[in-house]
């Protein structure tokens, strides 16, 4: 990896992605992992542990030919070192989907099948607690998995009872984890925000605490990977929570992403204040893949956070779109929608019609409601313009607190805005790269989360308690 502190060095949300318009028409392309303009790390006057190679996933990192369902796929062998997936399952899921013929149906088939077959009895003696609890955490990531592409598949309107069933995997889990995570529904607006407040006992021992953000797509499962499990070895609490346009106030309550991400982390801060086990003084907050905007844009307003990671840093989510798709925004309503309804949708092919509906769901309503009945949503213009509003470059300045900035080879979604919001910051800071060296390379690492939670708590730690 390559490491850049402020003291030494000074330079310049997830999972698939739209590689632009192709052809007259404006036919979508969805192209994972392997954009044209991103294929590659983005430029940086630091010096790489080794040179990239022109594969970002070589060999057998390569589940699937298509790069956004191998990306989706590496997360769920990634999560293998946490219990959070079995790599003996995932690669027969991957077997089996390459066997049937790759699709978002055979995709989502095979792993809600999955899921369903870890949700009941295994096969000999009645299971023991801890194995109910971990199939429990596995039929989650297989649930994620399948939600993830339900949209493309020939049952788009499941896409609510898929992800019930993913979060009632993820709080049967919970359920039987000793000491098992307070729950509660903190305020926000009209629709609470459900919590899980992971502690490593019940001692009630004052302890620091992390609160981990999710990103755009992301279920509560990945926050195990990406940060729970880490805290809890480490002595530290952890607290997993829906936000606006996130599990079950998107999928359920039906409520999109705020730009005014400090409205949602300041009640969770409230929370936290009101009990006895957490040490106020020693609050970190993460945000994962778009999170990487969100946290930033909270920490800029909340004083109680006293270190922030951005997973990686990211300045302008509408910018993770290709500029072929935000040409379709102008100035005026009408005028985009004609050009999305009457040039663009015409021309979609089934797969990057998908994409763009799952994209965009987590932004409007009516476009998801829309594509779980099979449809293209007709207004691009509204959700188009509150992703831009998710611009926090004139924010940045005023994070106070000392934050972490990471980065990676082959960085697919948002090249170059970790290392652009890092020479923003003016509090302290530290930049990391995560490489191909180590296999860590893609968006957040999807290969290799434990190194990226050891990166990111021996940073904590340092930071908040010195040690």
């Amino acid at each position: 990896m390559t490491y850049v502190s402020s003291d030494r060095a000074c330079g310049p949300t997830r999972r698939t992605a739209l590689a632009g318009l192709v052809g007259g028409a404006g036919a979508v392309l969805a192209a994972g992992c392997t954009p044209s303009d991103a294929s590659a790390p983005a430029p940086s006057r630091t010096a790489s542990v080794s040179a990239p190679a022109d594969d970002p996933t070589p060999g057998v990192m390569t589940l699937f030919k298509d790069p956004a369902f191998n990306f989706n796929g590496l997360l769920a062998l990634g999560a293998c070192g946490y219990g959070a997936g079995e790599v003996g399952e995932v690669l027969t899921a991957v077997n089996t989907i390459n066997k049937a013929g790759l699709s978002a149906q055979t995709y989502t088939e095979t792993f809600k099948k999955l899921g369903d077959q870890l949700m009941g009895a295994p096969q000999g003696s009645k299971p023991g607690t801890q194995t109910t609890r971990f199939r429990a955490l596995r039929a989650a990531q297989y649930y994620g998995q399948a939600l993830f592409f339900v949209l493309g598949s020939g049952d788009p309107g499941s896409e609510e009872q898929l992800y019930k069933a993913g979060r009632g995997a993820w709080d049967k889990f919970g359920e039987l984890c000793d000491p098992a995570p307070v729950t509660a529904n903190v305020p926000y607006g009209k629709t609470p925000l459900p919590v899980w407040f992971f502690r490593p006992d019940a001692s009630g021992e004052r302890r620091p605490t992390v609160i981990l953000t999710n990103g755009s797509d992301g279920q509560n499962v990945d926050m195990w990977t990406y940060g729970v499990a880490a805290a809890l070895e480490r002595g530290w609490n952890a607290l997993v929570y829906d936000g606006p346009g996130q599990g079950q106030l998107l999928f359920v309550d039906q409520v999109v992403f705020t730009p005014h991400w400090e409205t949602v982390v300041t009640p969770l801060i409230d929370w936290l204040a009101a009990r006895s086990d957490v040490d106020m003084g020693k609050i970190a907050l993460t945000g994962l893949s778009m999170a990487g905007n969100l946290a930033p844009r909270a920490a800029a307003f909340e004083n109680r956070i006293a270190a922030l990671v951005a997973i990686p840093g990211v300045l302008m989510p509408w910018l993770g779109f290709p500029s072929e798709i935000r040409k379709i925004l102008t100035p005026d309503k009408e005028e985009t929608n004609n050009i999305w309804n009457k040039e663009v949708v015409p021309a979609l092919p089934p797969a990057a019609a998908a994409t763009m509906k799952k994209r965009v769901e987590p932004f409007s309503v009516p476009a998801m409601l829309d594509a779980r009945e099979g449809k293209m949503f007709t207004d691009f213009y509204t959700p188009a313009k509150l992703i831009e509003s998710l611009n926090i470059t004139n924010v940045v300045g005023r994070i106070k607190t000392p934050t972490l900035i990471l980065d990676y080879d082959y960085e697919q979604f948002y090249p170059g805005q970790p290392r652009q919001m890092f020479d923003k910051l003016t509090a302290p800071k530290d930049y990391v790269k995560l490489t191909t060296a180590t296999g860590a390379q893609l968006h957040c690492s999807p290969m290799a989360p434990q190194q990226h939670c050891e990166v990111v708590f021996d940073w904590l730690q340092e930071k908040l308690t010195g040690s």
